[in-house]
């Protein structure tokens, strides 16, 4: 069985898969706590899995290799320091820092050609991966106004702003154009 390209994942309704959504301003002057637990990019069956992934500046980020083969993983940052790391047996890790905001970082695998993700790096928590019906959610958000953008590895980036009240929810709906076939 061959497996379908990930680029472009589409639900049913229409809402697009794999993007990362972020809050890019509103928010400055404020700091947040980093997570103790790591982000992990996991390599199952010759595919990263999550494809697109959010992990904090600090936050510690860790690349495992769960084949039991060889992998090699290219981290291509501009912003932050670039890595390229060689992992040969099944079960190992590699563990990453990021130290400033970077959107996105490709990471690539230099064995396997297909193999492709990306890491949202930011300094907040307010991110989210879009799932296969392409709605998302940024719970907890302050009362304020911000400017939302919206990122996909062939889409390019969408923006949008969005008010949220002392006591409600805001919607905010973002479309990026189709493909031309």
């Amino acid at each position: 069985a061959q497996r379908q390209t990930e680029t472009w994942v589409v639900g049913d309704g229409g809402g697009l898969a794999n993007v990362f959504v972020y809050v890019k301003t509103g928010l400055e002057g404020r700091s947040f706590p980093v997570p103790a637990e790591p982000v992990i990019l996991d390599q199952q069956k010759c595919w990263y899995t999550p494809r697109v992934v959010g992990v904090r500046v600090g936050q510690s980020f860790q690349v495992l290799n769960s084949d039991p083969l060889l992998h090699n993983v290219r981290a291509q940052a501009e912003v932050n320091q670039a890595f390229n790391q060689g992992q040969p047996v099944q079960g190992v890790r590699y563990n990453h820092t990021f130290s400033t905001e970077e959107v996105m970082v490709p990471i690539k695998c230099d064995v396997h050609a297909w193999m492709n993700a990306w890491v949202g790096v930011v300094n907040h928590p307010y991110f989210a991966v879009t799932g296969p019906t392409g709605e998302f959610s940024l719970p907890n958000l302050p009362p304020g106004t911000y400017a939302v953008e919206a990122w996909h590895e062939a889409g390019g980036t969408t923006s949008g702003t969005v008010t949220v009240s002392a006591k409600g929810t805001a919607t905010l709906s973002l479309s990026f154009k189709a493909p031309v076939a």
